[in-house]
């Protein structure tokens, strides 16, 4: 096909309502070489506690990122000019019905990834699946992590597993794959019905930030606390989109009253932009609960940012070897 514009020689810059949906319209590559960031969907929800849904995210989100253009004006970043990104499909469980066989597939999927040198940027599925990525990527030390959400998702036992999506940060620092001291939480909201839920976080010595602290002390205080905690060292980002208010992300799973703005959430990561970031996540997606879509695209635009400062990490990570 012969192009009047030369332009529309790269796909992600044709009509926005052309082509097969991919995550920011990037190509899709099984061979991941030369990849240096790969976008990825883990379609999985089978460790939800009460909604389901979270295994369509990545679908919707990827549908929703065909909105999402190349540069970020607030920043100045265009991430796809500072690496080579690529969705690289989705890690798909062939036995879904077995929560850690589940993991375990999700983890050798991550394990590939990993040794071909890319830099994994996920989107959910409910935020179980975190534990295996970290499982995968930080094996050969603790990572710090940045971790937007309504919940601490430090929790124990709940009908007879303690790997739902409600844990996984507690089996990571237990399992020596998160380090605690580098652990900041930022949302954290709700009714509880143990008031020592989540107290494994506090215990551990994570700082945890309450929606009622960050108000009080302002987004800009809220992520310079966060990067004094995560340090220099290794970061994982990880974004519950119950972190929220349900008014910006109503189809999640467990949404809370009360949550944190778009504008909010989007100016925190651009800060995160120094960050030595090594792997991030956008999970809790839940399509069926918001026909609108409008939590898909709010997700899809939270990746795009958590793209950017990937990137930024990546590039000065190739630069530095």
């Amino acid at each position: 096909m012969s192009l009047k514009y030369p332009e529309y020689a790269n796909p992600q810059l044709r009509p926005r309502y052309v082509g097969l949906p991919t995550f920011m319209r990037t190509p899709y590559r099984e061979d991941l070489s030369g990849v240096e960031i790969g976008l990825i969907g883990v379609p999985f929800d089978g460790g939800v506690t009460n909604r389901p849904g979270a295994r369509h995210g990545p679908r919707e989100v990827r549908n929703q990122s065909s909105l999402i253009r190349t540069l970020n004006p607030a920043t100045g970043v265009n991430p796809f000019k500072l690496c080579t990104i690529a969705d690289i499909g989705d890690a798909w469980i062939e036995q879904p019905f077995e929560l850690q066989g589940a993991h375990r597939e999700i983890q050798s999927f991550f394990e590939t990834v990993h040794a071909a040198g890319v830099t994994p940027v996920s989107v959910g599925g409910d935020h179980s699946v975190s534990l295996p990525i970290f499982r995968a990527i930080a094996r050969e030390r603790p990572v710090g992590m940045v971790h937007f959400d309504a919940h601490c998702d430090t929790g124990g036992d709940y009908l007879g597993s303690k790997f739902h999506h409600g844990s996984p940060f507690r089996n990571a620092v237990l399992e020596g794959l998160l380090d605690p001291l580098r652990t900041c939480q930022i949302g954290i909201r709700g009714s509880l019905n143990d008031p020592d839920v989540w107290k494994f976080s506090y215990d551990s010595g994570m700082r945890v930030i309450t929606i009622e602290e960050f108000h009080d002390m302002g987004w800009r205080a809220a992520i310079a606390e966060a990067l004094r905690v995560a340090g220099n060292g290794p970061t994982y980002v990880s974004f519950d989109v119950d972190a929220l208010d349900p008014v910006y992300a109503p189809g999640t799973g467990t949404p809370e009253a009360g949550g944190i703005t778009m504008i909010e959430a989007q100016r925190m990561i651009r800060a995160l932009g120094g960050l030595d970031v090594i792997g991030a996540d956008v999970v809790e997606v839940a399509p069926p609960f918001d026909p609108s879509g409008n939590t898909a695209l709010n997700a899809a635009t939270l990746l795009f940012e958590i793209l950017c400062i990937t990137a930024t990490a990546t590039a000065a990570r190739n630069k530095a070897a």
